[in-house]
């Protein structure tokens, strides 16, 4: 499963890296957030996806979502 966030919709809310912390990092000057690799990680899935529900602003997608 791939994961991408667009940076032209992400707000800097951190809601995606509270949800999964192993897979989003955070900019340190304006929060918005991407993924630390575009390969989520064994295990992180159900993570990454309820990411993708708690986003106010719809900017994560993910590919080959199980």
């Amino acid at each position: 499963m791939k994961v991408k966030v667009d940076q032209s919709l992400c707000q800097g809310h951190t809601l995606c890296a509270m949800k999964a912390p192993e897979v989003f990092e955070l900019d340190d000057v304006d929060g918005h957030s991407s993924p630390i690799s575009p390969e989520v990680p064994a295990g992180q899935e159900a993570n990454v996806l309820n990411a993708v529900k708690s986003c106010p602003e719809r900017a994560i997608s993910v590919e080959g979502a199980p």
